[in-house]
């Protein structure tokens, strides 16, 4: 006995039928608007430039543990906040252990219908039945319950969970391909949008990437040390732009958030490209009159030099004015950040009880890179900050894969901020404390300006040495100047004119260069 869904499914195919044997431009002008539907995954839409298009079956893969499930039910609560009834069709779990994810994230799937599959009679290998017969379009027990179920409930939004269920029932690739396609086409002739959950389990199908309209692949990355990593990659969208290439996801309480990938070229705005004071006078000169709006300052220099302090003596002198600012910390924790900073005069809680200052402290084994720069972004385009501060690109970069990888994230971070017309400043350690000094990784060239802090001897004590080494903006000076941090902050005496070599860490002295008072030097 056949089911009404068979001769629906008949009268659509006919339709098509006739429709492919009209003009082009016939079927053009016969042919529904087409429009996008939102997928309910924050970051996610912005990938695909607007959202999926309706009334399409998308493929969504990935391992198990990668939130494909969690994905389909963010698409379906998502329809039924926009008053789209959903379906849930599952061959791999049941409907308790579906509300199971739901509550951990905190939703209630009671609006969505769930059609079960996974029973004994559907998973029994001597039934020998497969789940549709497409030569003569003759159904299964089986797939008249899904038929019926949809011809029920008419959702809007299916997802069916999962293919490889699908896959050992067909038994044979030809088989599986044209159960797909009986599948496709029975969705299409009800105007339903589809996600397609795949495990994965075979090695390479690429009969399901041929025949969906899209396909979203996820991916989960065990590291050796820390969180695991998760990535999204659109592998095919069919009619519309995406954003191709990987993008980072995050899987939490609330489910899946995605982070597309930033692109510099993206965010040109206009700005007043002037100059800002540092609170610290001499290093305002020898910056060339101070920080531009727009642009970046890296500052280099063994531990301990100050390379912090500076920066949070530039970091006061733009709260003092009145701008909002962000500041991430990698390396150090902030107690010990907050205390330090007060012994020295530089005292900041004040701003961040009144919120002109976030401070937040970033832990790399658990960041994803891409949280990071959407992090920025929150920071710039919804708190409005004007100065910001990464201490330190060490730490940072332990986040990342590799050094190339650091240095196209860092290129298309300073690129953004620079057309925000954001303020920046980048610490970067190096190993070493007298001598030779060597990086990590080399991200002068990125820099607008460089600040070079290093250790030298003198009179038998360690002292301190202060430079800038390049400012693309303005013209700064080239002399090298003694750098003593106290209780009343940053102070920078005259040129060193008496000693060659400070840079080294081992300089001579060839001339009358006073020191500076040293009895309230203090650590950096």
């Amino acid at each position: 006995m056949r089911s009404s869904g068979v001769g629906s499914a008949r009268g659509a195919r006919a339709a098509l039928n006739g429709l492919m044997n009209t003009p082009t431009t016939s079927r053009r002008a016969l042919r529904k608007p087409v429009s996008r539907v939102s997928t309910g995954v924050p970051g996610l839409d912005d990938i695909l430039c607007g959202g999926l298009t309706a009334e399409r079956v998308y493929l969504v893969e990935g391992s198990p543990g990668a939130g494909k499930t969690t994905l389909g039910l963010q698409f379906l609560l998502d329809g039924m906040a926009k008053g789209e009834p959903g379906l849930y069709i599952t061959l791999s779990e049941t409907a308790d252990e579906l509300d199971a994810v739901a509550e951990s994230h905190g939703w209630a799937i009671d609006d969505i219908a769930i059609f079960e599959l996974a029973n004994d009679e559907t998973l029994d290998p001597e039934a020998q039945q497969s789940i549709l017969h497409p030569a003569e379009m003759e159904l299964g027990e089986t797939t008249r319950g899904v038929m019926a179920q949809v011809d029920e409930v008419k959702p809007l939004r299916v997802v069916f969970d999962s293919l490889s269920e699908m896959r050992l029932l067909a038994q044979n690739p030809l088989r599986y391909r044209r159960q797909i396609l009986a599948l496709k086409q029975f969705f299409a002739a009800r105007a339903c949008t589809v996600l397609m959950l795949d495990d994965k389990t075979a090695e390479s199908d690429q009969h399901l990437h041929s025949i969906a309209h899209g396909v979203i692949s996820l991916e989960q990355i065990a590291q050796e040390f820390g969180k695991e990593r998760r990535r999204v990659n659109v592998l095919k969208m069919r009619g519309i732009p995406f954003r191709g290439g990987y993008h980072d996801y995050v899987l939490e309480k609330g489910g899946i958030r995605m982070f597309p990938r930033l692109v510099a070229s993206e965010h040109h705005e206009n700005f007043q490209p002037v100059l800002r004071a540092t609170g610290e006078t001499r290093l305002d000169e020898l910056l060339g009159g101070g920080l531009g709006a727009g642009t970046n300052t890296l500052i280099m220099g063994p531990s301990g030099v100050g390379k912090t302090t500076v920066t949070v003596r530039c970091l006061l002198a733009a709260l003092e004015r009145g701008e909002k600012a962000a500041f991430y910390l990698f390396d150090e924790g902030l107690g010990t950040f907050l205390v330090r900073n007060t012994s020295l005069g530089l005292d900041v809680r004040p701003y961040l009880a009144s919120g002109q200052l976030v401070l937040r402290h970033i832990d790399p084994a658990e960041l994803a890179p891409g949280q990071f720069a959407a992090m920025l972004r929150d920071a710039v385009e919804q708190d409005e900050a004007g100065f910001l501060v990464i201490d330190s690109l060490n730490a940072y970069m332990q986040a990342m894969p590799g050094e190339q990888y650091l240095t196209l994230q860092m290129h298309e971070l300073v690129s953004y901020l620079n057309q925000k017309g954001i303020t920046t400043m980048l610490i970067l350690g190096e190993h070493g404390l007298v001598g030779a000094m060597q990086r990590d990784v080399d991200l002068s060239y990125l820099s607008d300006t460089t600040v070079l802090l290093r250790f030298f001897e003198a009179g038998g004590k360690l002292r301190r040495a202060i430079t800038v080494v390049k400012n693309r903006t303005a013209n700064h000076a080239l002399t090298i100047h003694e750098l003593l941090l106290h209780s009343g902050g940053v102070e920078i005496g005259a040129p060193l004119a008496g000693f060659e070599g400070v840079l080294t860490g081992l300089p001579t002295y060839r001339g009358s260069t006073a020191m500076m008072v040293s009895g309230e030097d203090v650590g950096g």
